[in-house]
């Protein structure tokens, strides 16, 4: 006999385990199925000897603080989660070697960010500050709108900034502003965050990230991101909710008329009135019977470009950090000063990032021990044609070696003598745990019209499978662990209104 719930949440990922808890806290019958035997998906951790890594999470923003809260505080608020945030203070370090290059660290707090960048570019700090001011009437656009009943003339009259950034690039506003071209190269450190070169990265996207990192610094939960999966899932079944894990969906069910109505998972069909999906709507399509998706929904699918994955190699110091020179917790060492050029050249030391937890949280690794994190950007199509199983574990020794050098003649810091567990993601990790095509651990690439702002405009175009509602860094609010959380909120509201009897926007 089948089971029947009012929602099935199909995915125990960063957005799935928020839709899932807040449409269990609403008293809403609801069933959980998770295809690993742990939940979190990218936010979770594992174990390779004494040390305990973190998969993917650099840091977090847009989480704000009691005083001042910001998206994030206030959904896990609601939630009942409580996380002890640590922050770090200093944003970045990014090395640019060569002539014109440069070794620049940036601070948090806007007058402090806006001090450091006029040390680095003497006499940019003005046109600085008036691109960190376009947030401004971006949150005042933001507030208006969500308020109903736009009229077109008060959106141009009072928020142009807001339509400026939001129909232009990064790199078309800084010219607007004359921002010095290095000044310039330094702001846009953070693209490969997005995944997406500063002349195709919508300029309100990246101020929205940059001014929040910025304002807060950056956030890490004290034991790794699986604290906030498994403080999800505490509130979740506190409010009675129900999660399998082990239990892969394998088939969407579909009444007559191409409503969601089920799923199959291990041999078992489960129904409810409402579905929501964590998974890409790539592999929904898949597992469906194509009948009933919509011809818009294949073709969506099918335009998109698919976002960069990463290679990440994790490594197990048998010293302290002190002991190996480091001082800062993010190092962006860049091939170019230019962005652009940086992602042309992503697969040979145009951007990587190297990141020691030890800086933010001192115990993060055992007494006398540290840990290192290189992560660089892959796209669809970077991994070697000939790559086969056989050649498989050369290709990632031969990659850990490549950046551990590349650091190492950067810095003079030994590494290679003081490694004692070492661990290399790549795509095909990704794909294997994540389940996405080429694994992307972004979905799509939120660049030219398939930005941030064309997603949320056209969101009532979108994948529209009747009661069925998608989540997940491959939905509307694009890339990254914060917008996951944001958009299982947001689908959950949506699920909820629905329940109700309303019409779902």
């Amino acid at each position: 006999m089948s089971e029947r719930y009012d929602v099935i949440v199909v995915g125990a990922g960063n957005g799935g385990l928020v839709a899932a808890a807040k449409c269990a806290k609403e008293g809403y019958k609801t069933l959980l199925l998770e295809k690993h035997n742990l939940p979190g998906g990218c936010a979770t951790s594992f174990r390779r000897g004494r040390f305990e890594f973190e998969p993917s999470l650099h840091e977090l923003c847009g989480v704000g603080s009691a005083e001042h809260p910001d998206v994030l505080y206030k959904i896990f608020e609601d939630l009942d989660v409580k996380i002890d945030w640590q922050i770090d203070r200093h944003l970045f370090r990014v090395i640019a070697p060569g002539p014109d290059g440069y070794d620049v660290t940036m601070p948090a707090g806007k007058e402090e960010f806006l001090a450091a960048m006029e040390a680095a570019v003497p006499g940019c700090k003005e046109s600085v500050r008036a691109f960190l001011d376009l947030i401004d009437n971006i949150n005042d656009a933001q507030v208006y709108m969500a308020g109903g009943k736009l009229n077109p003339v008060t959106l141009m009259k009072d928020y142009g900034d807001f339509l400026r950034t939001g129909c232009h690039s990064v790199d078309e506003v800084m010219e607007a502003l004359n921002i010095p071209v290095k000044a310039r190269n330094i702001l846009n450190t953070y693209w490969g965050y997005l995944g997406v070169p500063s002349r195709d990265l919508n300029a309100l996207h990246y101020i929205s990230m940059l001014t929040s990192y910025m304002n807060e610094g950056a956030l890490m939960p004290p034991h790794r991101s699986h604290e906030m999966s498994l403080a999800l899932l505490a509130s979740f079944k506190k409010n009675g909710g129900t999660v399998l894990f082990n239990s892969e969906v394998t088939r969407f069910i579909y009444t007559g008329d191409g409503s969601a109505c089920g799923v199959r998972a291990n041999g078992k069909d489960y129904f409810a009135r409402e579905i929501i999906s964590n998974i890409i709507p790539n592999n929904v399509i898949n597992r469906s019977d194509s009948r009933f998706i919509p011809a818009r929904s294949k073709k969506l699918a099918n335009a998109r470009k698919l976002g960069m994955s990463v290679a990440t190699i994790y490594l197990g110091m048998d010293c302290t950090k002190e002991e190996l020179g480091i001082n800062d917790y993010s190092v962006f060492v860049v091939s170019s000063p230019d962005a652009n050029k940086q992602y042309e050249d992503h697969k040979e030391f145009g951007m990587y990032i190297v990141n020691c937890l030890n800086e933010v949280i001192p115990d993060a690794s055992p007494a006398g021990t540290s840990m290192l994190f290189f992560t660089t950007a892959l796209y669809p199509g970077d991994l070697p044609e000939d790559l086969t199983p056989e050649t498989y574990k050369d290709y990632k020794n031969a990659l850990a070696k490549k950046y551990i050098d590349h650091y190492e003649a950067l810095t003079g810091m030994n590494i290679k003598d003081h490694i004692e567990e070492i661990s290399v993601a790549t795509p095909v990790t990704f794909a294997r745990y994540l389940d996405t095509p080429d694994g992307t651990i972004y979905g799509y690439m939120s660049t030219g019209y398939d930005n941030i702002i064309a997603r949320t405009a056209t969101v009532d175009a979108d994948y529209k499978i009747p009661h069925m509602h998608f989540c997940g860094g491959h939905y509307i609010r694009g890339d990254g662990f914060a917008p996951s959380y944001t958009t299982g909120y947001m689908a959950a509201e949506d699920t909820i209104k629905a329940l109700k009897g309303g019409a779902v926007g």
